[in-house]
């Protein structure tokens, strides 16, 4: 993949009161490289409880070819590619979650826990034009 086709990528979780620190970093850092720092926000939920924020802002085109690189082992990434009206909005960014379960355990899967949203380089920045950048990368990344 030569090209990226984002401005931006970020890939954020939530830490609840009940989960490890270092384990929900973990498993967010299956999608990052090595070199990349966590940053962490503390927030507090409706009943008082910690809730802490871990997220990453990836800029760089090796760092978002590396997040691509490992949406390769993603099972039905067929569906992702067929709801991309439904994944990408109006100010052309692309939304996706993963399971943070199975990133954890060095997996990747569709599911809840991890947040994906990237800034899809499109001119004319339309949405017409974004989905089509997604539709082109995914494909790419799955061998089309």
């Amino acid at each position: 993949m030569s090209s990226v086709p984002f401005h931006y990528v970020d890939l954020r979780a939530f830490c609840y009161a009940t989960e490890g620190e270092k384990r929900v970093g973990d498993a967010l850092r299956t999608f990052l490289p090595d070199d990349v720092e966590l940053d962490r926000a503390e927030s507090e939920g409706f009943h008082g409880d910690r809730i802490l924020v871990l997220s990453a802002r990836l800029e760089r085109a090796d760092e978002m070819r590396h997040v691509l690189s490992t949406l390769t082992e993603l099972d039905g990434i067929e569906v992702v590619i067929d709801e991309l009206d439904h994944r990408v909005d109006e100010d052309c960014t692309f939304f996706l979650t993963l399971d943070k379960q199975a990133a954890f355990r060095g997996e990747v899967a569709r599911g809840d826990g991890i947040t994906l949203r990237a800034k899809v380089e499109a001119y004319p920045a339309k949405k017409a034009s974004a989905v089509e950048n997604v539709r082109e990368t995914l494909e790419e990344l799955r061998g089309d």
